[in-house]
């Protein structure tokens, strides 16, 4: 089983990195970093890299997809080197996902028309634009496509398909292992829980950067 993790300049790491902890521990899974070029690829902080280890040209046949977000610009941009190589290995996967506004990239491409699919709360506007219907939910799985919302959903997404996968007890034994046992010290993880004057000033700040600002 190929997992192929894509990645563009200006990924959101999390999105990438969560994802790869939990499905490439799937037994028999081969994990590959893909991109149009090989070498590092620099996150939306130009801080960190991941190192793609082969071009979307090498990888044809995976049976997972892993799309991460990023800022809306940023993601923009990636649609034009990817959107064609998503519609073509996208005839072959058993799964094609995102996590964040990586659903913008699979709705770009056109691959979630007439579908229920999630982003990140403030992008979640944009995905009836492609056709697609946005949900508030964190995971959302229609048919074979599964949309994850922002950024740290992307661990909720992995064992959750891991679960589908390998089963409960496989994914349970993933979650065990990383320890995922999430215990925030605030419970205002979602625009339904936090403080409503934080999320109209990041709605506000949102509106008023650059496209090329705009994080996922």
């Amino acid at each position: 089983m190929q997992i192929a993790i894509v990645l563009y300049d200006g990924f959101t790491a999390l999105d990438a990195v969560g994802p790869y902890d939990t499905l490439s521990r799937l037994p028999g899974a081969e994990t590959v970093f893909v991109a149009e070029r090989t070498g590092p690829v620099r996150n939306d902080s130009g801080t960190l890299a991941l190192v793609a280890d082969s071009t979307l040209e090498e990888v044809t046949r995976p049976d997972i997809v892993v799309v991460p977000g990023g800022p809306e610009e940023n993601v923009r941009l990636a649609q034009e080197p990817l959107g064609e190589w998503l519609r073509t290995v996208d005839a072959h996967t058993t799964w094609t996902t995102s996590v964040c506004t990586g659903s913008l990239l699979l709705a770009g491409a056109g691959l979630l028309k007439g579908r229920r699919a999630t982003s990140h709360w403030l992008t979640l506007e944009h995905l009836p634009g492609y056709g697609a219907e946005p949900t508030g939910e964190r995971v959302v799985f229609d048919g074979k496509y599964v949309t994850a919302a922002g950024v740290s959903s992307g661990i909720d997404m992995g064992l959750a398909l891991l679960g589908r996968i390998g089963g409960d007890e496989a994914a349970q034994t993933v979650q065990l292992l990383i320890e995922y046992d999430p215990q925030p010290p605030y419970d205002a993880g979602s625009p339904q829980k936090a403080p409503a004057a934080i999320v109209a000033w990041m709605r506000e700040r949102s509106r008023n950067m650059a496209p090329g600002e705009r994080s996922a």
